[in-house]
């Protein structure tokens, strides 16, 4: 028997089916004549030619170029990887579970308290510089942001790092420009609100010494957990810093009063003071109550450490919201609020330590002998006004209108 030669003529567009029905027929003629090795090698040119054409049940072929990984499977290439990140953007998100009201009022508060902190001094400068309330050659009062310190940068940006940047803002970014500022009458870190900072040296000296005559006046509103009694009046206790003992030692500012009940209990017996004592009054007014908390004016007549928060907290028993360091006295620990008033916030009783302090110096009063005198209020922060909306207490003005 002579062997057979298989000749496969394929038009170009010949479709998959017809060629695989033609290498199954040259294979069958191939195993009858014995002839399968040419056969072969001419087959596997054919399946070459034919763009990766395969065969119903044979194993798949990649295109020419087309990388494999380990398996078998095609990689990726860049267009492919670029194409499949832009649909990913395109999806619709997962939907999320939906926060609680606690949660949600937890993340308020978050973001009205920390956004400042650990910033960019740029980007602090530029928000002092919107914050401005007054101007003139000699000072300029601007709108304290919460938990930013005035001086000590030990935790984060402090203003006066960014007094130089602030300065060159109110003049235009003039790159040419002798103008500084200087801090006069600080506040404490977890204090907003108004603000006085100096021109110059003179003009430091100048506001030191008019605030030792009693020539400063700086009003501030608080509020209160509890009521107090009577709705207004004048605290004069002296203060000094008391080591408090326990499992965590620390300082915190007392009462050191100069008068104790006598033992018939009927009347008051004058004490020696002591020598480290700081002499300290605060007048206070109400100006609204609700739900077992206070809206309350104050007025620091001296400027001792921490003044009004000891005098409310344990002079009136009535600590500011937010004071987690003396609403308790021998610990450290969150501030014990009432079950109504947690309730009224939105948050339980582990969450309130995200319950920023309630101090805010509202108006800032200068009385100058050659010049206008100088009056300024501050508006007062977002989660100020949110508390006072949650608690039911009104502001002063509202009042009036009402």
């Amino acid at each position: 028997m002579f062997p057979v030669v298989c000749v496969v003529l394929l038009k170009p567009k010949s479709n998959t089916y017809t060629r695989c029905t033609i290498m199954n027929n040259c294979r069958r003629i191939a195993r009858n004549c014995g002839c399968s090795s040419g056969l072969n090698s001419l087959m596997s040119r054919f399946k070459t030619r034919t763009n990766g054409d395969s065969c119903p049940g044979a194993a798949p072929s990649h295109n020419r170029g087309q990388a494999t990984v380990a398996g078998g499977k095609p990689r990726l290439t860049a267009a492919d990887l670029a194409q499949q990140v832009q649909q990913e953007k395109t999806k619709t998100p997962a939907t999320e579970t939906p926060m609680s009201k606690q949660q949600k009022r937890v993340m308020e508060l978050k973001q009205f308290t920390l956004q400042l902190q650990n910033v960019h001094p740029n980007v602090l400068a530029k928000h002092l510089f919107r914050g401005v309330l007054y101007q003139d050659k000699h000072v300029v009062v601007i709108n304290k942001p919460h938990g930013v310190p005035v001086q000590d940068a030990s935790r984060g940006t402090a203003i006066s790092s960014v007094l130089p940047a602030l300065s060159k803002l109110m003049d235009g970014m003039k790159t040419k420009s002798d103008s500084q500022l200087f801090p006069s009458l600080g506040l404490e870190k977890e204090t907003t609100g108004v603000l006085l900072l100096a021109r110059s040296d003179e003009a430091v000296s100048y506001i030191l010494n008019m605030h030792r005559e009693n020539n400063v006046q700086r009003k501030y509103w608080v509020i209160t957990v509890g009521v107090p009694v009577p709705s207004e009046g004048v605290i004069d206790i002296p203060i000094i810093e008391r080591e408090v003992t326990g499992p965590k030692p620390h300082y915190k500012m007392g009462l050191s009063p100069l008068f104790r009940m006598n033992d018939s209990g009927d009347g008051v017996t004058k004490v020696r003071g002591h020598r480290q004592a700081h002499p300290a009054v605060t007048k206070y007014r109400v100006l609204d109550s609700s739900t077992g908390c206070s809206l309350v004016e104050l007025q620091p007549l001296t400027g001792v450490k921490h003044q009004m928060r000891v005098h409310m907290a344990l002079a009136l028993a009535c600590p500011i919201l937010g004071d987690h360091k003396y609403s308790h006295w021998s610990k450290l620990a969150p501030q014990k609020l009432p079950e109504r008033v947690l309730s009224k916030l939105g948050l339980e009783q582990s969450k309130s330590r995200y319950i920023p302090l309630h101090l805010h110096a509202r108006q800032l009063t200068l009385s100058r002998a050659s010049e206008d005198d100088i009056d300024v209020s501050c508006p007062l922060p977002k989660y100020f006004t949110q508390s006072l909306k949650h608690l039911h207490l009104t502001l002063p003005d509202k009042k009036d209108d009402e």
